[in-house]
């Protein structure tokens, strides 16, 4: 294969609603390209993109694929991805390793769900989008429709490039108002007869010419200058406008094809080559020195990795861009996650499934490694005597959580690896083995994102799964001081156990002084802290331990086995099994035995008389509360409203953000379970949440009555 400069390389992701056809036109391009032979199809599960046997079971992405297709002596990467909002990790991670977005519009259903979604993560991270309406020979097409659409719910800076002569059934034409010409397609389509534009089409391809070079001129001084000079623009200068109109987000160039029929995809391509901006036109970015690095191949070896997957027969290939330098097969390299040594042994480019060997790869390419020890997703390599990192991929938080364990225990190990896997292929699920639950909580974008992972876990890995209610992190406290004393005694032959503490406890806040005096059977007594423990609790807040003993009656070496004790029951909440925290200890008293004290003895007793106290002291129990931030049509806002109050959520406040209602909420966690689901059922698809950890908060009487009466039941059953 030839090796392409940075001159000679764009790299485009494709984006869409699920059903959109991007798969379908990866293979248009690819074949017009002549990197494969046939058009592969959904129906016929033989799509270079969409290969996994998930994919073809499901009839749609699941995962992003990495592909390549060679047009007029360049080199196009094309990064294929899921248009479902559940599979959001693969359009966010190949949005990092392009230059620009194709929107694909099924022109059947203009403008949909997953549309203005992956509009909106273009938009966030500031790529330039090209549209083309897909699907113009279906019975149902309506163009005129699905730009009034995008014009609606995308941005006001639609700006047609081509429109349809013919469309519907037996569409094969299109007016090109930027070469003034009409383009006729044959049967299989494939490349198109230049035509002059018919006596009935030129007044509106002259109106529309005249919105482009006005929108052209628009985009620079110097052509707002000849545009006023001439009253026009030349071809040349339009393209120049439309390039800077591109980059800058002020326009949004709209195409016109039929992905299944390759009507149209030579424009397409033609134009990506010509005006979509390359790597050496976009904002280079900038390591973790702060330094921007410039992609030249003169400069030193530096690539990002942006995907991992698991290859069957091959095991991990990482998929990498080239920001810097020449990267060549048996290139040393360090890791700089990780500071070890990674030899380049052999350097791919990759067509899905299929793996091409090359010698080197330029700035702006994109390749895969296999076989390399140390390196995954999100990992910068670079020649030696450079340290610095990328800022990488910045994926959504998560939106879903469940609990899952395998169906037989002898498989708990192979589990673990299964979803450490499975993380690595796709970041946006996290693991989380929970001590303080006795659960793995599997977090991730959706349900369906769940459905799938746990087929994968059933079919591909063999492990047969089940999914739980995930249990809620509750937090126990006190609110008032109580006291208590345990006596622990146990006799047998030999030597036996004997250990009494006293103490008392109370709330903790930071800064609050400590007791002085205390009331016990309606006696005022006075303690002195002699030693103290000040204890940063893992999951929040403090213990503070104070040792208050006097005339020795509990000894020195028994005091930390009585903290031991405590820790025990702080860590095993004595309500509902949860940690508690926010507390001071006051052991002031106790006795102990000359033969039989131990410290067991003191651990038993110092974590009873604990127990004993807490439940006393007017226990309260605090919940997770997140706040949530959800993207909503104002037609469906009030609904969303009523659900969340339905879940105890408080609305914090509301504000508008193009085109969408923005409403930030607190919701305690045990009322998001499946709102996911629920969201997607209220506004039709059409909203977007994302949800961060705000605070623990009291929960109320009812729900603390409930919770710990579930606690109690799930204790008996066990």
């Amino acid at each position: 294969m030839k090796t392409y400069q940075t001159d000679q390389i764009k790299s485009i992701v494709l984006l869409g609603n699920s059903g959109s056809g991007k798969t379908i036109l990866a293979e248009a391009m690819l074949f017009n390209g002549g990197v494969i032979e046939r058009r592969g199809t959904i129906e016929g599960k033989n799509t270079v993109s969409d290969y996994r046997p998930i994919e073809h079971e499901n009839g749609n992405s699941i995962f992003s694929t990495v592909m390549y297709t060679e047009f007029q002596n360049k080199k196009i990467n094309i990064l294929d991805t899921p248009g479902l909002d559940d599979f959001s990790g693969g359009v966010i991670s190949s949005l990092y390793a392009s230059d620009c977005a194709l929107l694909l519009i099924n022109v059947q259903n203009g403008v949909e769900v997953g549309t203005e979604i992956h509009f909106r993560h273009a938009e966030k991270v500031n790529k330039p989008v090209i549209i083309a309406v897909n699907g113009l020979d279906h019975e149902k097409a309506n163009f005129e429709k699905s730009v009034e659409m995008m014009k609606e719910r995308l941005s006001t800076d639609m700006i047609l490039i081509q429109y349809p002569v013919n469309e519907g059934v037996g569409f094969n034409a299109v007016v090109d108002v930027l070469k003034m010409k009409m383009l006729r397609y044959g049967k299989d389509g494939g490349k198109a007869e230049i035509l002059d534009i018919p006596a009935d089409q030129k007044d509106k391809a002259e109106e529309l010419h005249n919105a482009l070079v006005e929108k052209a001129a628009e985009s620079d001084e110097a052509l707002m200058e000849l545009f006023f000079a001439n009253n026009t623009l030349t071809e040349s200068e339009i393209r120049k406008g439309i390039a800077k109109g591109l980059l800058s987000r002020g326009m949004h160039p709209v195409f016109c094809i039929s992905a299944k029929q390759n009507i149209g995809v030579d424009d397409l391509m033609e134009f990506i080559l010509s005006e979509a901006p390359s790597i050496t036109d976009m904002p280079a970015p900038r390591n973790s020195k702060g330094n921007v690095v410039k992609p030249e191949s003169s400069g030193p070896a530096s690539v990002y990795v942006f995907k991992s997957s698991i290859e069957e027969h091959i095991g991990e290939i990482n998929y990498f861009r080239v920001y810097s330098g020449r990267i060549t097969e048996n290139l040393d390299v360090i890791n700089s996650n990780n500071s070890t040594k990674e030899r380049l042994s052999q350097l791919y480019v990759c067509a899905g499934k299929n793996r091409t060997r090359v010698p080197e790869l330029y700035p702006g390419d994109i390749g895969a490694f296999v076989k390399l020890k140390n390196t995954k997703m999100d990992h910068t390599l670079n020649a030696p005597g450079n340290d610095w990192r990328y800022e990488g991929v910045k994926f959504p938080d998560p939106k879903y959580r469940t609990a899952i364990k395998a169906q037989s225990e002898s498989d708990d190990e192979k589990l673990g690896e299964a979803l450490n896997k499975i993380h690595l292929e796709d970041p946006t699920i996290i693991i989380e083995y929970s001590k303080e639950l006795k659960q793995i909580i599997v977090h991730g974008q959706g349900e369906y994102h769940l459905n799938i992972m746990k087929w994968h876990l059933d079919n591909i890995y063999r492990i047969p799964t089940n999914f739980n209610a995930p249990k809620i992190p509750y937090r126990e406290t006190i609110t008032k001081s109580a006291q208590a004393d345990y006596r622990h005694k146990k006799q047998s032959g030999g030597a036996g156990q004997f250990g009494e503490v006293h103490m008392i406890i109370e709330p903790y806040e930071e800064g609050s002084a400590e007791m002085a005096t205390f009331k016990i059977g309606g006696k005022e007594m006075k303690i002195s802290v002699r030693g103290k423990d000040e204890i940063e609790l893992d999951w929040g807040g403090k213990l503070i331990y104070c040792n208050c003993i006097v005339g020795g009656s509990i000894d020195a070496r028994f005091m930390p086995a009585i903290l031991k004790g405590i820790m025990e029951k702080m860590e095993v909440g004595p309500l509902t099994g949860s940690y508690a925290r926010d507390i001071r200890v006051y052991v002031y008293d106790g006795k102990m035995h000359p033969v039989d004290s131990n410290e067991i003895s003191f651990r038993l007793a110092g974590r009873n008389a604990f127990s004993q106290a807490f439940k006393t002291a007017n226990p309260k129990i605090l919940e997770p509360v997140y706040e949530v931030e959800i993207m909503v049509p104002s037609d469906r806002m009030g609904d969303v409203i009523s659900d969340l109050q339905g879940r105890r959520g408080m609305v914090l406040g509301m504000s508008s953000e193009k085109r969408f209602e923005v409403i930030k909420a607190r919701v305690p966690l045990a009322e998001m379970n499946k709102y996911s689901t629920a969201l997607s059922s209220i506004t039709g698809g059409r909203a977007m949440y994302t949800m961060k950890f705000l605070e623990y908060a009291q929960v109320p009487g009812d729900v603390q009555e409930a919770v710990i009466k579930a606690y109690t039941e799930e204790e008996e059953e066990e």
